[in-house]
């Protein structure tokens, strides 16, 4: 299947293009396209400096980075982050530092993840009642702790 890519933004030298990190990586490695630092607390939208033109029946799913994450404190406020297939403007990381210092990424540093998923359309229909299950109405830790 092919991803469909266009640079966009004129923030310096073009960036290598999104790759999997290994051979058995689920996810795209997003880059910064420009120098960022977060302060602790701070929140950013991060330009990539692409955006994509998803196949018939594909989403984007913009994802976090695990090592960030334990290393730095940094997340995604909106994790995942969904890209609907007609939305072919710049893709943007909304970064947070929930760290206790600043952190610097550099243009051109890995920041997220993503991934191309299948989804499928559903018609909404209203109805008088829905089928029973054994855990029905149960919310937030109904099933238990252990």
């Amino acid at each position: 299947m092919e991803l469909r890519i266009k640079r966009v933004g004129q923030r310096g030298e073009p960036l290598p293009l999104p790759t999997y990190a290994t051979e058995g990586s689920a996810g795209l490695d997003l880059r910064a396209d420009e120098a960022v630092t977060l302060a602790p607390g701070e929140r950013r939208l991060v330009p990539t400096g692409i955006a994509i033109q998803l196949p018939e029946g594909c989403e984007g799913q913009v994802r976090p980075r695990s090592g960030l994450a334990l290393r730095h404190g940094i997340g995604m406020v909106n994790a995942p982050g969904t890209i609907d297939r007609d939305y072919t403007g710049e893709i943007g990381v909304i970064l947070v530092n929930h760290g206790r210092e600043s952190v610097r990424f550099e243009r051109g540093e890995r920041i997220a993840q993503l991934v191309v998923a299948r989804y499928e359309r559903v018609t909404p229909v209203e109805v008088d009642a829905l089928d029973s299950t054994a855990r029905g109405a149960g919310g937030f830790g109904h099933t238990g702790g252990r």
